[in-house]
């Protein structure tokens, strides 16, 4: 059974929806607003959400860059917001797909069902990464060090997982911000600067004295295994 989220304050739209989703065999949980979607969200761990945009307390996009710090949870935009800028923003902003109203529940139904497939396909494919002692494994969103597993935030573990899958090469904060935060058109290096001092710190080293993690100044970020490591 699909775990759907349905986040989304206009109860005409609501509650069809849920009761329509909830026929076709799928368990659907709702919320109206954006930070009651945030906490349901981050409570119950839906396989997807369903996302409105014009939300009473914060526009869905902000709504959409605070789950996507926190989690690789597949969403679906479902907007009355139609121009091109819009979808563009909301892509950029980590949305898998948009689905402008109005919609069947039939047509939402479909575009939950191939948002799934890719995302099965994608976790099928990815195989683990090792680096050393470092172990990645993208399927299954677990990382560990010399067999002991780290605890990484959605966030940390992509971060870890797109340096270590370019091993040995020099990555910028740009393609960081760009492939990571899917954030292409901006961004603060500060943001990238963080996130590289907690991960060292859970990888039990620093900038002054790094093992895994190396920066070279002016350019990016480098992820090499230690000498002497396998």
């Amino acid at each position: 059974m699909v775990h759907l989220l349905i986040v989304e304050d206009d109860p005409a739209i609501r509650m069809p929806l849920i009761r329509a989703l909830s026929e076709r065999g799928h368990a659907v949980a709702a919320a109206q607003s954006a930070m009651g979607g945030l906490q349901t969200a981050l409570d119950e761990r839906p396989d997807l959400v369903v996302l409105d945009l014009g939300l009473p307390d914060l526009d869905g996009i902000e709504l959409l860059r605070m789950l996507r710090a926190v989690s690789p949870v597949p969403v679906i935009i479902a907007t009355a917001r139609d121009d091109e800028a819009e979808i563009v923003r909301g892509l950029d902003a980590g949305a898998d797909d948009y689905v402008v109203k109005p919609f069947t529940a039939a047509q939402l139904e479909a575009r939950i069902r191939a948002v799934l497939r890719r995302g099965a396909a994608s976790r099928k494919v990815a195989a683990a990464v090792v680096v050393g002692d470092l172990r990645i494994d993208p399927g299954s969103r677990e990382a560990s060090l010399g067999g002991t597993a780290l605890d990484l935030t959605p966030r940390e573990f992509d971060l870890l997982h797109h340096l270590a899958a370019r091993a040995g090469q020099v990555v910028t904060k740009r393609e960081l911000l760009t492939e990571v935060w899917r954030v292409p058109y901006g961004g603060a290096d500060k943001t990238v600067d963080v996130h590289l001092s907690w991960l060292r710190r859970k990888l039990g080293e620093s900038a002054q004295e790094p093992r895994y993690l190396h920066t070279v100044r002016g350019v990016g970020v480098r992820l090499s295994a230690p000498a002497g490591a396998s």
